[in-house]
C-alpha cells in the first residue's frame, strides 16, 4: 500500500471527516493528479473501519517503543570512516576550519557601546 493513500486519509481526518471513505481519498489524490487504485483505497478503509486515527497512532507508538531509541550513532562512524578514506581532503578541511574560527574571534572583539 502506498503512503499516498494513508496521507490522503489523514488529510481528510484533519479536515474534520472522522471516518473518510474511499471517495474522500480518491478526491484528495485526484486533486493533486496522483494515480488512484480503488482496491488499495478500499483495503485501507476496511482496515481502519471502526477505529479512530488517534487510536491507530497510539497503538503504533506502543509497538515502536520496543525498537529502542536508536540515537543514530552509526552515521558518525560512517562519516569518520569516509573522511579517512578520502585521504588528502582532511588537511584542507582543518585549514578552512581554522580560518572560520579566526574570523569569529575578530567579530567578538568589536565593541559597539
Amino acid at each position: 500500500m502506498g503512503m499516498k493513500y494513508c496521507a490522503a486519509y489523514l488529510m481528510a481526518v484533519l479536515a474534520g471527516n472522522e471516518s473518510p471513505g474511499a471517495a474522500d481519498v480518491q478526491k484528495i489524490l485526484e486533486s493533486v493528479e496522483a494515480e488512484y487504485d480503488a482496491s488499495i483505497a478500499e483495503k485501507l478503509i476496511s482496515e481502519l473501519e471502526g477505529k479512530t486515527v488517534h487510536e491507530v497512532i497510539a497503538a503504533g507508538k506502543e509497538k515502536l517503543k520496543g525498537f529502542g531509541g536508536g540515537g543514530g550513532g552509526g552515521a558518525g562512524i560512517a562519516a569518520a570512516g569516509g573522511g579517512a578514506a578520502a585521504g588528502g581532503a582532511a588537511p584542507e578541511a582543518k585549514k578552512e576550519e581554522k580560518k572560520v574560527v579566526e574570523e569569529e574571534e575578530e567579530e567578538e572583539d568589536m565593541d559597539f557601546d
